[in-house]
């Protein structure tokens, strides 16, 4: 074996830009599994540290609903029940230093955590003596409880986060809360000395819980009630006999998991697409292996006839590709923990957009994520040079000594890989069936490229034959020994067809879904805001709506001059054993005053009882309607009945409709404003007011007068042009990540175009040099290269194309809907040309520019030394 290992080494060192090449598939492809795989790993983290922030050792949570929780509950567990409680009122707030002699810093969320510090111990034991755990922060002294609690405006934060907005003990700052001015007084900070509390206390803001009442308005509630409840059930039975109508007992645990799950679809969804780069860098492998066991078949003929074993020479090669396996995977794991870092921020602002608020400081690194990278990249290697080993050893040493002997296999072979991918085609149109998980259909999607890949080359064949007509026609005999090339050499174009295929159907099949879904939620904001103007209290971001307006500042606007009517909004997330249910009442617009017509209502129902407008009437007289991704997830259909906790106690409701909402893949459930009235009451404030405005008055001025009248109160005033602006801002910041993702699964298949063509050019040296000595310009060499790398892009791109619109179908319909529950549009026409179009001229642009340097390379090498024997 020391023969076959110094004659492995030699081959690769005489070959460097072909191992470098492979190498850098396996890395990309890694380094994007790693790095999607770090960035959720994070975000997941993130969510557990500020989990344990808040929820501390708590086994269980009393919550409520718009009013929250009544303090007299609490003094009622506490002192009639005598058990472990702690109340809380909690806001996400941002923070400014004011100081003038501090430069100025960015502004920063915070989770204003309103305590009582003499409850606190048995829950959240960071308020203990503040002693340092290492020499990196530096020790502080023990925190003044009793500072904390008689004197007001008293804040304590972290001491990391402290230090990093420039702030020191007793200096003042300024909050921003619900959109309202507000100053503090930093009286302490936190060096907890475990690290992990440590790392969950850094976007804390403790005030006492008289601090945070005035704060939030709220001097009679708490968000909610910390308990710890031991396992008799008999306990928690007492507890919800206290319960008042509204409030719930929920474990914490479990509605943690729950609001963790929220965005499990969305990172599957980047997994499946990191996933896809490295397949695409398989083919890299397998280009490299398989063209290095061509290469070599003569010597492997010899060694063969010498006496060297079929299982050493499979050995041998499959040794070869797990080294390049190995040290593409430790590269791409370095690039992946670089990538990672960018990326992380792109998805902790997508589920901040869509699902909840989060803050993500730092990348985490779990052993296991590494490792995982290290295995995937060196089996895919191994995966890719199986069919290579199994060819170098299959044959006779006779047959391996010829050329023309592998090609004749491949012929022979295509009818079985024809029937091969079509039972992989057939297996994947079966795991797609109705109600099977979204992991499957990933699967079954895969299944499908590789099902796919399978009938390339036989498909590649039959192009190629079509092709050589009008090849001849348009390059004369050039393009006719283009064409006849391809078919020549299918063992090695057709594994840079599919390469290229496979990526160019996922440019063209995410495009497409991606512009499917972009115009659908283009028609629905054209439906959904149907006034002229928008008001809604600041807030952190799109995920954070608990910012309220009172019904004074509804009735200042509806009162200014050239308005002439407004409607109003109300959204309460009622927290449930199974995450949250979102709750938007709606006080639709009176009728126009100058028409008489009434006003659309902005909501599109896609099923109804009875009829739309008998639904409607329903709807009046106090039913609900759900949206597709509530009915998605909750198996809701129209008739059923919903039940809702409210003030009045649980409340059954029946649902007369279903209607289109891409705001939320959560779902909502809708009800008139009147409805919501009785079963919430005494609760008046909104979430939004849409204003309608008198025929031809001019929107700007308007803008000002209500921006100087309520902006002390931090509302935010949009137009329905800015307001569509802003929300599809919104949703291309969501699809960025997607959008990076396929063009690192592009490049990597460049990469393996690249690395094809250049062993197919280097691999016919021979065949050039006798065209050359036999006439052939460099100048024809040149143009017969580039044509035939031309054809190969347009065999790629007519093969990518119903690829991509079947991966788009797949997307639109299976994945997304599995996913996130919303009915999309396909794109066609038109839109669906502007997708085709480009997406085959990124094929044959690809394949045209990976054809240059082998080309410039073969024409410039002369006859002699291309003929020349080892």
């Amino acid at each position: 074996m020391r023969l076959l290992w110094r004659s492995s080494l030699r081959s690769l060192r005489q070959h460097p830009w072909q191992m470098g090449l492979a190498i850098l598939g396996v890395a990309l492809g890694v380094a994007v599994v790693v790095a999607i795989d770090l960035a959720n790993q994070s975000a997941t983290r993130a969510f557990a540290l500020a989990t344990e922030a808040v929820a501390g050792n708590a086994t269980h949570r009393i919550v409520g609903g718009p009013d929250g929780v009544p303090v007299a509950l609490y003094r009622q567990l506490v002192v009639e029940e005598g058990l472990t409680a702690a109340p809380v009122l909690e806001q996400w707030v941002v923070i400014h230093s004011i100081d003038a002699a501090v430069p100025p810093q960015p502004a920063e969320r915070l989770r204003l955590l309103g305590i009582d510090p003499f409850a606190e111990a048995p829950f959240r034991s960071y308020l203990a003596a503040g002693t340092a755990a290492s020499d990196a922060i530096p020790a502080v002294p023990a925190i003044p409880l009793t500072r904390f609690v008689t004197e007001p405006r008293q804040a304590i934060l972290a001491a990391e986060t402290a230090a990093a907005l420039g702030l020191t003990v007793g200096q003042s700052f300024a909050i921003q809360v619900e959109g309202r001015p507000q100053t503090l007084h930093l009286l302490a900070t936190l060096a907890p000395r475990d690290a992990r509390q440590r790392r969950a206390a850094r976007e804390l803001l403790l005030v006492d819980i008289a601090t945070a009442a005035d704060l939030l308005a709220r001097p009679t509630t708490l968000s909610h009630i910390d308990l710890l409840l031991d396992d008799d059930p008999g306990t928690r039975r007492r507890v919800e006999g206290l319960l008042t109508p509204g409030t719930a007992l929920l474990e914490v645990a479990s509605q943690a998991a729950t609001t963790a799950g929220m965005t499990d679809a969305f990172q599957l969804n980047l997994r499946a697409l990191s996933l896809l780069a490295l397949v695409c860098g398989t083919f890299l492998v397998y280009n490299t292996v398989s063209f290095s066991v061509v290469q070599r078949r003569p010597l492997l003929g010899r060694l063969r006839a010498l006496g060297v074993t079929r299982r050493q020479v499979f050995t041998l090669v499959l040794t070869e590709a797990a080294v390049l396996g190995a040290l593409g995977a430790l590269l791409g794991v370095v690039l992946g923990i670089l990538l990672g870092s960018g990326l992380v921020q792109l998805v902790t602002r997508t589920i901040n957009d869509l699902y909840f608020t989060l803050q993500v400081r730092q990348l985490s690194l779990p052993p296991l994520t590494l490792a995982k990278g290290l295995a995937l990249g060196i089996l895919a290697a191994v995966g890719a040079a199986l069919a290579p080993a199994r060819e170098a050893t299959a044959a006779p040493p006779r047959a391996v000594l010829s050329r023309s002997s592998l090609e004749g296999a491949r012929r022979q072979a295509l009818p079985r890989l024809a029937l091969l991918g079509g039972i992989l085609l057939a297996a994947a149109a079966l795991l797609m069936l109705p109600r099977q998980p979204l992991a499957l259909s990933f699967f079954a999607l895969l299944l499908g490229l590789l099902g796919f890949a399978l009938l390339t080359p036989g498909a590649t064949l039959a192009l190629a034959r079509l092709l050589r007509p009008p090849a001849e026609r348009c390059f004369g005999v050039l393009g006719k020994m283009a064409a006849r090339g391809i078919e020549a050499t299918l063992s090695r174009t057709a594994v840079a067809v599919a390469a290229l295929t496979l990526a160019v159907a996922v440019t063209f099949g995410v495009g497409t879904m991606v512009a499917s879904f972009r115009q659908t939620v283009v028609q629905w904001l054209e439906a959904a805001l149907p006034a002229d103007l928008y008001l809604s209290p600041g807030r952190i971001n799109n995920s954070t709506r608990d910012a309220l307006l009172d019904r004074a500042t509804v009735a200042a606007v509806a009162a200014l001059p050239g308005i002439e009517g407004v409607s109003t909004v109300r959204v309460l997330r009622l927290e449930t054993a199974d995450g949250f249910t979102r709750v938007v009442a709606v006080d639709f617009p009176p009728a126009s005053t100058t028409t008489g017509a009434p006003r659309p209502r902005g909501f599109v129902l896609t099923e109804f009882l009875d009829s739309e407008a008998t639904a409607w009437e329903r709807f009046d007289a106090g039913a609900a309607l759900v949206s597709e991704p509530y009915a998605y997830r909750h198996g809701t259909v129209v008739g059923d009945p919903i039940t809702l906790r409210t003030a009045l106690g649980n409340q059954a409701l029946t649902v007369v409709g279903v209607y289109t909402d891409y705001g939320s893949d959560r779902g909502a459930v809708l009800l008139h404003r009147q409805s919501y009235d009785r079963l919430w009451p005494g609760n008046p404030d909104v979430t939004g007011i849409a204003a309608y405005l008198h025929p031809g008055t001019p929107v700007a001025p308007l803008v000002d007068r209500i921006r100087d009248l309520l902006g002390p109160q931090g509302v935010e005033v949009r137009s329905t042009g800015e307001l569509r602006r802003l929300s599809m801002e919104i949703f291309d910041r969501t699809f960025q990540i997607t959008s990076v993702l396929h063009l690192l699964a592009g490049a990597v298949a460049f990469l393996g175009v690249l690395g094809a063509l250049m062993a197919l050019q280097l691999e016919r040296a021979r065949e050039f040099g006798v065209l050359r000595a036999n006439g052939l310009t460099p100048r024809q060499l040149w143009r017969l290269v580039t044509v035939q790398t031309g054809l190969l892009g347009l065999v790629a791109g007519l093969l990518a194309l119903p690829l991509g619109l079947a991966l788009a179908a797949v997307m639109i319909h299976i994945i997304n809907r599995r996913s996130f529950g919303w009915t999309l549009e396909m794109v066609g026409g038109t839109g669906l040309l502007f997708q085709a179009l480009p997406a085959l001229a990124v094929a044959i642009t690809a394949a045209w520019l990976a054809g240059l340097y082998p080309a410039w390379r073969m024409a410039r090498t002369s006859p002699a030394e291309a003929l020349r024997g080892e």
